[in-house]
């Protein structure tokens, strides 16, 4: 009875896979959804006088690029760890950055990723900082720090184990 249910815990993995599909589904509604929005970028650039709502433009489109990259590095990651290991002779190069994201370099990545999209986010309310009261400013400084401060203490923490391991293994920590 044991091992019928220990090889039914670990078939239940394969579940997570209709999770990677979905995320892989809605990267690629929001790569359609991007495209128009390229296509108006471009269409209006001649058009438009101000050169900081060509920034703000651009920094959307910027924006947009780190969120799909975020969904495709978690989405792809977490396959290979979680599912199945994503290797062949034939596609080992193209996608051997995979190996190289163990969970906390993911969270790490992640958390980059977060703070990123969150700075351009903030740069474009800097940018309309006339349209905009004290108020919704503060906050969006707020939360920005909040994920600055989260990602510095994930790389501390990330450092913390990676030495723990390392003396464990009787090496020395530097």
């Amino acid at each position: 009875m044991d091992k019928l249910l220990d090889r039914m815990m670990i078939a239940s993995r394969y579940i997570l896979a209709v999770f990677y599909l979905g995320l892989a589904a809605a990267l690629a509604a929001y790569a359609v959804k991007f495209g128009f929005k390229v296509w108006k970028f471009a269409s209006t650039i001649l058009i438009e006088q101000d050169d900081n709502q060509i920034l703000l433009g651009m920094l959307y489109l910027v924006d947009s690029a780190l969120v799909a990259s975020l969904v495709a590095m978690v989405a792809i990651s977490s396959y290979d760890s979680l599912v199945s290991k994503l290797t062949d002779e034939t596609s080992s190069k193209e996608i051997s950055w995979v190996t190289n994201l163990d969970p906390g370099n993911l969270k790490l990545k992640v958390a980059l990723a977060i703070i990123a999209i969150s700075s351009i986010h903030l740069l474009q309310k800097f940018m309309n900082v006339d349209s905009l009261d004290d108020r919704t400013l503060m906050w969006g400084v707020i939360i920005h720090m909040c994920f600055v401060v989260g990602a510095l203490v994930l790389g501390y923490l990330d450092r913390m184990q990676a030495q723990t391991k390392l003396i464990a293994k009787g090496g020395k920590a530097g």
